[in-house]
């Protein structure tokens, strides 16, 4: 009998141990791991109350968005109050929501400009499809690993990838993420590209009560919202402007800046930090020139730019115009030093200036030449999925998805729960852009780099590299309030 029983007990063994086996080995490199501190957080979720708020201690930044002292606006003054230095808080009610039983996939969403349009808020015909598709595909591949990997783990049913147009229409985002919170009912959702459309599609998203990542929309105002249910894993315009600004001034030790930028939203606030930035480093921008998307000649823009004798100019706007730009200065005889903004390191720039993008300066989000076996893996599986090499909205798009994938993973499908396990975790996502670092206001403030184009190829260079230092930003810490109940709330 106890023989009987001990092969039983083997045979038991043996059969969880090759379950366990073949778990692993469906998710390969795609593995989900929950690490302790994560656990611990929904530990504290679980326990708290139908009518309490959860106490998990609120991350505190010292200053905003890692600005040096000495381009702070009002630097000379204390302010009364700082915003966005203490993190967001969700104190409303889903917490103690069951998972449903009745779904046979988890649904994500993804709204992104992939179909071409005419509206007022993309300045006539819309411009950035090529964009939204890439990102589109990131999204993707994401979905398609996962589900490789097997799918949502704790029901074995596959992650699903509901995709919504940002056709530009006032208006018409919004009603996407209605759609697809109410009627499709994702669980979390990823865009948009366009700023003003993303600024309509938050607000909706803090009515629905669903996280929304965005992995696309560098616009600085975007989390600047107070919405506790928004990310962004990238990084934005005053990052990448707050590097531009230090290289332009502190290394080159330029004193005579002109700007030339699109007369839409991404131009107007993109160029916003270097503007400030300058004039608070004691060199204000001499002059800004706006041109209408789809123009082809800048000949009014570039004489009034040529005029002011100028040491540098600095472009913000998509890859097509900036590329005409550059090759019309150089016919006028205008040799300064070009900086671009990100949009431009793309093949299309490159095909258009030829020979006149050598020594180009191009502000970008990350090093996509890095040495690192995920971000190497990524490159390996687009190619064989989409036939072509994956660029910035591809990777962020990929980075974004992972991020929700794995919120979802480990909080189950309860939309406050995702929101709260990735508000709080402490470390850095290991992304294949590198460490996506959020801030207090859930944006991406890790490293950040300058491209410059020599011998027919972008080098990337970190601040490190360029020896240029930020200024002393003090370690973030954590706060904690009284728990809410329904009563104090």
């Amino acid at each position: 009998m106890k023989r009987c029983q001990f092969l039983l007990l083997m045979v038991f063994v043996v059969l969880a141990g090759s379950c366990a086996t073949r778990k692993q080995a469906r998710l390969g490199d795609q593995i989900t791991e929950i690490d302790a501190e994560t656990l611990q957080l929904l530990e504290k979720i679980n326990s708290a109350s139908a009518y309490e708020v959860p106490d998990l201690g609120l991350r505190k930044d010292y200053n905003y968005a890692k600005t040096a002292q000495d381009v702070e606006p009002f630097r000379h003054v204390k302010p009364y109050k700082e915003h966005f230095l203490l993190q967001m808080e969700y104190t409303g009610p889903g917490r103690a929501i069951p998972e449903p039983t009745d779904v046979d996939s988890v649904k994500i969403g993804f709204i992104g400009p992939i179909m071409s349009t005419v509206s007022v808020a993309t300045g006539g015909k819309s411009h950035e499809e090529a964009l939204g598709i890439k990102m589109l595909q990131g999204a993707r591949l994401a979905i398609e690993g996962a589900n490789a990997a097997g799918g949502y783990l704790k029901r074995d049913i596959p992650f699903e990838l509901v995709v919504s147009n940002d056709n530009g229409l006032w208006g018409a985002s919004g009603n996407e993420i209605i759609k697809m919170a109410y009627k499709d009912k994702v669980w979390a959702i990823l865009g948009t590209i366009d700023g003003a459309n993303s600024h309509i599609a938050i607000r909706v998203a803090l009515k629905a009560e669903v996280t929304m990542m965005n992995s696309a929309d560098t616009d600085p105002t975007f989390i600047e919202t107070n919405i506790p249910w928004v990310f962004r894993c990238i990084s934005d315009d005053r990052q990448q402007g707050y590097l531009l600004v230090d290289y332009m001034y502190r290394k080159l030790k330029l004193k005579r800046v002109g700007v030339i930028r699109a007369s839409n939203r991404y131009g107007r606030f993109g160029v916003r930090e270097i503007s400030d930035g300058s004039r608070r480093l004691g060199n204000p921008i001499i002059i800004e020139m706006a041109y209408a998307l789809g123009t082809e000649d800048f000949s009014l823009q570039l004489e009034r730019l040529k005029d002011e004798n100028l040491e540098a100019i600095v472009h913000w706007g998509d890859a097509h115009e900036g590329a005409l730009i550059l090759n019309q200065m150089r016919r006028m005889g205008m040799d300064q030093p070009y900086f671009v903004c990100d949009r431009c390191l793309s093949e299309e720039f490159v095909e258009i200036t030829g020979d006149n993008a050598e020594g180009v300066i191009c502000a970008y989000p990350w090093n996509p030449t890095r040495k690192d076996s995920r971000l190497e893996r990524f490159y390996e599986d687009f190619l064989k999925r989409f036939g072509e090499q994956p660029e910035t909205y591809a990777a962020h798009g990929y980075d974004g998805m992972s991020m929700l994938i794995w919120a979802i993973q480990a909080a189950g499908l309860n939309r406050a729960k995702i929101r709260d396990v990735l508000a709080y975790q402490s470390k850095p996502w290991h992304g294949v852009t590198g460490d996506i670092v959020f801030s207090a206001a859930l944006d991406d403030v890790g490293e950040v780099y300058l491209a410059k184009r020599r011998k027919g190829e972008w080098k990337f260079y970190s601040r490190e590299d360029l020896k240029i230092p930020q200024g002393y930003i003090p370690p973030r810490d954590r706060v904690s309030r009284p728990t809410l109940t329904a009563q104090s709330r």
